[in-house]
Formats: structure tokens, sequence, C-alpha cells
């Protein structure tokens, strides 16, 4: 190992950003090194408009990137659904740790599922993606955009301003907050931001380090969202558009094989496409390309309503990102 010395781990400086990268600093203390984090505020962080007003790519990241490019801080930990897709030419993602739970979690008034929410329910949500899909369901609940951390958002639950506001199960397992969940919502409904539950731990590529920070890898963790991303970049799918993505790593005659299931939908979720596919786990990028090249061919890109940049105002070359998932 090279010669010790304090790594400055970066992160956001919300409670959920910071408890993670504790998780992760835990994870690195275990392999004898010592670890102190280092809080960047992000745009992300700073503004009060909508992630779709405000460019969405990258709006949690950039900032913690330019610390790691100008040696500020030795690594980063970002929330991997708010990671471009594209590569940041300088540094590399030396390890995705073991993953947690990437579902959707609904947290209702009076312990109330998503069915059991009465017709003109108001749920609260940041994000096209989780929209557009409980939308489809034809429940009849409205449905209105919400920001803020994870604590500002369930106040709109306790103070009576939403029936329900939905947040990602691994950001309140994180944060101990699982007891406020009335329903974990079924992917077969609901699926989840590409690399939602997963981090990812950064760093530049000739990090003397780099090496040891890839020793907290889960490979069927890095697998799964290799896949997801990788239909995310072939999709070119901006921040406002309506795209799910859950991959799984399944036992097959064949030894073990990768399920990946997509979801592409309008907006107002009056209608959506959604498609699944199988492949090889040491090719998962290819396996995301594949599903996505299906979903084009069935009308993805007319559906999302603008060119093959889902979602992007840009159309193609637009960086794929799922942001407005954000915080949880």
């Amino acid at each position: 190992m090279p010669e010790q010395h304090v790594v400055r781990l970066g992160t956001r400086r919300s409670a959920l950003a910071t408890t993670q990268s504790g998780w992760v600093a835990e994870r690195l203390r275990e392999l004898g090194l010592q670890v102190e984090l280092v809080e960047i505020t992000t745009q992300g962080d700073v503004s009060a408009a909508p992630l779709t007003m405000i460019g969405g790519t990258g709006v949690f990241a950039s900032a913690i990137r330019e610390a790691l490019l100008d040696g500020r801080v030795d690594c980063a930990v970002h929330s991997l659904k708010d990671l471009p897709s594209a590569p940041e030419p300088g540094l590399v993602i030396a390890a995705v740790p073991r993953r947690e739970d990437p579902r959707d979690a609904l947290c209702a008034r009076d312990g109330l599922t998503l069915g059991e929410l009465p017709a003109g329910a108001v749920v609260g949500t940041g994000s096209p993606r989780r929209a557009a899909q409980i939308a489809a369901l034809g429940l009849g609940v409205e449905l209105v955009p919400i920001r803020g951390n994870v604590d500002t958002r369930l106040q709109h639950v306790r103070d009576g301003r939403c029936d329900a506001v939905v947040l990602a199960m691994a950001g309140l397992s994180r944060l101990g907050l699982r007891d406020v969940v009335t329903e974990a919502l079924d992917p077969v409904q609901v699926l989840p931001a590409a690399g939602q539950g997963a981090l990812a731990l950064e760093c530049r590529e000739d990090h003397p380090l780099r090496e040891v920070f890839a020793r907290v890898e889960d490979a069927e963790t890095r697998a799964c969202v290799e896949a997801e991303r990788g239909l995310l970049a072939r999709l070119e799918a901006g921040c406002t558009a309506p795209v799910g993505a859950l991959a799984e790593v399944v036992e097959s005659e064949d030894g073990l094989e990768l399920s990946l299931r997509a979801f592409v939908g309008s907006a107002d979720g009056s209608d959506g496409l959604r498609r699944s596919l199988t492949g090889s786990w040491t090719d998962p990028r290819d396996l995301g390309h594949r599903l996505a090249d299906l979903l084009l061919e069935d009308g993805a890109a007319e559906l999302a309503g603008v060119g093959s940049g889902l979602g992007s105002p840009g159309g193609v070359g637009q960086t794929a990102h799922q942001s407005t998932d954000h915080p949880a």
C-alpha cells in the first residue's frame, strides 16, 4: 500500500450524503486507511429551483468533481443515480460498493398504501420518472412537484400539504427512517432510477490509492448499474425524461445472467413502454445498449416528445442521468 496519509473523502453536505459517505469511510478505515470527510456545496444544494430549470445534469456532482481534479479531495462519494453516464476525463469510478434496496418507497398519512389512497389524494415527488409511472397506474391521484432534503419532503405529509410522498428506500434506510415507509413500491409498477440505491467512489485516474479504493467494490452491484447506465447512455436520456431501469443478477441453466427491465413513458403518464432482456453479466453495458435499441425501435423517442436525446431539449449528445430523483 502507498505511504499512509489522511484520505480526504469529498461529500455533499446533506444528512443523507454525509451518512452514506460516512458508511464508505468506515469501509475504507477497515482497509487500514485514515479518512476524513470534506463537505462540498454543490449547485443542486444552493438553488431552490426545480432541477429541470437549473440544468439537471451533474448539478450534484460537478463541484465535487472539480475538487477531485484540483486535488482538494482524494476521492468522493456520489449517489450513482446523480452521476452523468458519460465518463469524466481524468476521473474513474474506482468502486461501486454493495447496493442498498433500489426500490421507491411511499410515505403516506395514516399508513396508507398507494392503492388505498383515495381519488384526488395529493402525492408529492420531484421525479418525472416516478410521476409518469404512478400516473400510468390510473389511480386518480394528483401528483405535485416537491424539492428539498428527505426531512423537508416528509414534512409535506406531516403538515397535510401532501397525502403521501415518494422517496428512495435506500436513502430512508441509510437514515434509519424505514419506519415512515407505508409501502415499498413493486418495480413491476414503478421501476427505480438507473443506479438508485448504489454509491460510486470516484477518484483521479492516477491516484496512488486507486487500487485500495477498488477493494470496496461489489461485483454484482457494478454489473447491475453498468447495465442500467448503459441503457441511459444509449437513450441519451436527459434529466426530465421519465426513464426507469433495474438490473438483477439471476441464475440460469448456463450460470449467472443479468435481467434488465426498463420503462420509458410520456410525462403525463398517458402512455409508456416496458421492455426487458437478459444477457451475460460479464458484458452489462452491451445488455443496456441492446435494451435501449429495442425501446427506440418501439417508439421511445417519439413517446418522450423529443429527438433521440430523450427529455433533453438539446437532443443528441445530452448526457444521460437521473438527478431529478435526488435526494432520496
